[in-house]
């Protein structure tokens, strides 16, 4: 990806996520992090929701150094991918959950991806606060081309994103708001909404940040 251009226009290729994301993970801790949360709750009610087995291949766009990872091992699924662009998180991720034959680290770019096209048959897509940082059509596109590729014949998706209500930025970067019918649209006809709600996520410094959190199924 490129480094960041000057100019009043920001968008999604203009960013160089990966030093972005490097310098944030190196500068704070995960607590410190704006976005940390000390469970993942609401994406487990999500994943509880789809009735998947412990066996289900996950992966976990994203991830950072997020404790879904852990929460997902504590409940004993045994095939999770955790996938950043920032090799920096990845690491911090996988010294506090230690060696484990039960989680893949994929560190890659979602708008090009290299390593994550060669996944198949990924049965859960779990996106906590990526999706809205890609502004333009065509980086949400390849987003959703990717998902599409790799997500199994009635595989499950769960995207947060800020909602519509929502902040402009986070981590001092523009972000795009949604609701549930954007993201109907942009997932298409092939894809039916199971559980929709919205949850104010209030972040370490006291901020409150509302999203809306979805869980869809591909149709067969």
């Amino acid at each position: 990806m490129t480094s960041n251009k000057s100019g009043a226009d920001i968008t999604s290729v203009s960013i160089d996520y990966k030093k972005h994301w490097n310098t944030e993970y190196k500068k704070k801790s995960t607590e410190k992090l704006g976005w940390f949360e000390k469970k993942s709750i609401q994406t487990l009610d999500l994943i509880d929701e789809s009735r998947l087995g412990k066996a289900a291949k996950i992966l976990n766009i994203g991830s950072g150094t997020s404790v879904l990872t852990d929460n997902l091992l504590e409940l004993g699924f045994s095939n999770i991918i955790s996938s950043d662009i920032s090799e920096v998180s990845l690491s911090i991720l996988k010294n506090r959950i230690g060696a484990s034959d039960k989680v893949q680290f994929i560190v890659d770019d979602l708008l090009h991806a290299s390593k994550l096209m060669l996944l198949e048959n990924i049965d859960l897509w779990v996106d906590r606060a990526v999706l809205h940082f890609f502004i333009e059509k065509d980086a949400i596109l390849t987003y959703f081309n990717l998902l599409k590729k790799i997500l199994s014949p009635t595989g499950f998706v769960i995207i947060a994103v800020f909602a519509k209500d929502g902040a402009d930025k986070c981590c001092k970067l523009p972000v795009k708001k949604y609701d549930i019918t954007m993201l109907e649209k942009e997932l298409g006809p092939a894809f039916k909404l199971i559980k929709t709600f919205n949850y104010v996520f209030i972040n370490p410094y006291g901020g409150e940040r509302p999203y809306i959190y979805a869980l869809f199924q591909r149709k067969q």
